[in-house]
């Protein structure tokens, strides 16, 4: 039986619940409610799964925490195959140098597979982010390797019901959309399974995205103004 528990472990298909983080490795995701939830934040390395809708926020709630590594390391911020395009304004008013950030556009996903495992090599990066679909166990266990080698993080955003297979990454999550912000409800994470759903208020960093109180109702009738026939 050890024998048997000894060979998952090393092929990184079970958990031990127990395990702890190392000193230092995290980072705050700029959300108190989610570092919370996280011990103390996002992993510093590794590959973080989102589960989520197309534009409902999943790139904003992680700027807070991009803006942090880039700060610490400036190093490459690297945008793989996003299904929408990246406003760079938005990046740059955040605080992201955009002399740090590349992004990269692959024909196919076999492609993206690749240059994400190459960046990561590199070690000239501190995160990738990647729009990936159907994963294998093995490709994350490449990610996951490359990753740790060079202190980065791989974001892989896949739609929601994608794919049913539990993969072997640090980190996997899963979005939807709130007034307010996102609902993330935590799938798996090392050296913890007892999860519950967190609410994230995304207000303090976008107030301009969020509607005002006399303006949230369920009455979306607009008057028009009266006009006498001649």
């Amino acid at each position: 039986m050890n024998n048997i528990l000894s060979y998952l472990k090393n092929k990184h298909l079970i958990w031990q619940g127990k395990a702890l983080h190392e000193p230092g490795e995290g980072g705050l995701s700029g959300y108190p409610e989610l570092d919370a939830e996280l011990e103390g934040g996002l992993p510093g390395q590794g590959v973080i799964d989102v589960h989520s809708d197309i534009g409902i926020g999943e790139l904003r709630l992680f700027l807070p925490y991009l803006l942090n590594r880039q700060e610490q390391q400036q190093r490459l911020l690297v945008i793989i195959a996003p299904p929408l395009l990246i406003n760079g304004e938005m990046l740059a008013q955040m605080g992201i140098d955009l002399s740090l950030v590349l992004l990269i556009s692959p024909d196919d996903q076999q492609q993206a597979l690749w240059a994400a495992e190459q960046c990561l090599k590199s070690d000239c990066c501190h995160t990738v982010l990647s729009w990936l679909q159907n994963l294998e166990i093995h490709q994350i266990k490449r990610l996951q390797l490359a990753a740790k080698q060079s202190n980065a993080v791989q974001f892989i955003f896949r739609s929601q019901l994608t794919q049913g297979l539990s993969l072997p990454v640090t980190l996997a999550m899963s979005l939807s959309a709130q007034p307010k912000g996102l609902e993330v409800k935590i799938n798996k994470r090392i050296g913890s399974w007892v999860h519950r759903n967190i609410h994230v208020n995304m207000q303090p960093h976008w107030p301009a995205l969020q509607l005002t109180e006399s303006h949230n109702n369920h009455n979306n009738v607009i008057p028009f103004p009266k006009r006498h026939a001649s």
